[in-house]
């Protein structure tokens, strides 16, 4: 429980599988993002040689008692991170992987901000035909939730129920939830706690539920962000 207990602390969704097949039977049913294995040594080398190849398997642990003879055979697949005997450098690692992991897989589209406030014709109208209808869609939702004007205290509570059942350390909501106000949303949202991935993840995949309970912060941190840009896009002038 323990060890449960600190892999929730950096990764929130954290599920167990008791045997081969269930395991591979959980990465076939992941719809979307990445996978993140603990195997012990005992069932390393077999459960390696059937996961290694899916793409969702983006790093793989071995945690067991004997770290030299496993070591051995783990070398020869590229996606073990290493053999460990405890897991507390297993969560460090996990904290950096699962970092560079949401960072990676935001996308990007770029559309002239002229062409969003006015209108497109033409070549501008080709170019936003071809963007992705969940980008579109994310601009829309975008919009809404600035428009909405909610009490944050209300709305932090509503966050804090929300992330409790989502197994979000207990620690990282109430930090959260009682020093909000002492710092800026930017500085929030780049401190290594559930923000980055949630929100990261929240508009990777349109999670309506994680992405309107987040709502007031995202306001803030849009508004900061937008602030930001004026007062640079003023210094380069």
């Amino acid at each position: 429980m323990a060890t449960l207990a600190q892999l929730r602390a950096v990764i929130s969704d954290v599920n167990v599988c008791t045997t081969l097949e269930q395991c591979v039977e959980f990465l076939n049913e992941i719809d979307d993002g990445k996978a993140f294995i603990i195997s012990s040594g005992a069932l390393g080398q077999s459960l390696v040689n059937d996961i290694h190849s899916i793409p969702k398997v983006d790093a793989i642990y071995i945690f067991c008692g004997n770290k030299t003879r496993h070591e051995l055979w783990a070398k020869e697949w590229p996606k073990i991170r290493g053999v460990f005997t405890s897991i507390k450098p297993i969560c460090e690692s996990l904290k950096k992987v699962a970092h560079e992991c949401d960072h990676d897989s935001i996308s990007m589209s770029f559309v002239p901000k002229q062409t969003m406030a006015e209108g497109a014709t033409g070549s501008d109208l080709r170019k936003l035909d071809q963007l992705s209808p969940t980008y579109m869609y994310s601009v829309i939702f975008k919009d809404i939730l600035l428009e909405i004007d909610d009490d944050d205290e209300k709305s932090m509570s509503t966050l804090a129920i929300y992330c409790q059942k989502q197994n979000i350390p207990k620690k990282e909501i109430n930090e959260f939830k009682d020093n909000y106000h002492q710092e800026s949303a930017v500085w929030w949202y780049t401190k290594q706690i559930f923000l980055y991935g949630m929100l990261n993840r929240g508009l990777r995949s349109l999670d309506m539920e994680a992405m309107t309970k987040l709502g007031f912060f995202i306001r803030k941190l849009h508004l900061q962000l937008e602030q930001l840009h004026q007062e640079q896009s003023t210094s380069f002038k």
